[in-house]
């Protein structure tokens, strides 16, 4: 009986090394595709790469999330695009940075009357990038802009959201934990010679772009 204790914590412990890690993704995407604003507003996470740092989220439209006109409801255009941002950051910087959303502004391009798809993306070239600029323990702030297209891949609303980021030790919110438990995506190896200016050009159901940071 006295074994049973120490031998639990060793499987427990490779569990979370070696289970966790392809489990995370998918159960990730179950709790967000059931959390109660998104099942409200017909939200739908419909891929996630947490490795890749890619999620791609649809909505379509219905008589339940309709605005009073019949298009798509601007607010529910925003929420699309939310956590991601901030969600993708955190698992490929890991545990030793805290990120926050800063600011967020959406432009209404075109109604929208047909289901909508957003693509995001955080490269790892972004987070070689982010790394760079945080070592001086300094903040660091990124834009990134979606497209939001409809079914014809036309454009009906552009996401612009600023993020923070800051080394966890230097951070007044050091205490900031996920409720989400990602485990943690081993640091890419930072060159001397790091562009300030990611750029992905995404085809297919929409794009994303991230724009140059500062250091403030």
């Amino acid at each position: 009986m006295k074994l049973f204790p120490k031998n639990f914590e060793i499987l427990n412990r490779k569990a979370k090394q070696y289970i966790m890690p392809i489990l995370t993704p998918h159960l990730l995407k179950l709790r967000i595709n059931t959390y109660a604003p998104y099942v409200g507003a017909g939200i739908k996470l419909e891929h996630l790469d947490t490795d890749q740092g890619l999620c791609v989220v649809s909505m379509g439209l219905t008589a339940l999330n309709k605005n009073i006109v019949g298009t798509q409801f601007g607010g529910s255009l925003y929420a699309m695009t939310d956590p991601f941002y901030m969600l993708l950051l955190m698992q490929q910087l890991g545990s030793n940075y805290v990120v926050w959303d800063k600011s967020s502004h959406i432009e209404f391009v075109a109604p929208a009357t047909s289901k909508v798809t957003a693509r995001i993306k955080v490269s790892s070239s972004e987070a070689t990038a982010i790394r760079k600029l945080a070592e001086s323990g300094e903040p660091v702030f990124r834009d990134y802009r979606t497209e939001i297209v409809d079914n014809n891949q036309k454009v009906v609303a552009i996401v612009i959201k600023t993020v923070y980021i800051r080394l966890r030790k230097h951070s007044r919110s050091k205490s900031q934990a996920s409720r989400l438990d990602l485990p943690d995506k081993p640091n890419d190896n930072v060159s001397n010679n790091v562009s300030n200016n990611v750029s992905d050009n995404v085809s297919g159901e929409a794009s994303s772009e991230v724009s140059s940071g500062e250091n403030n």
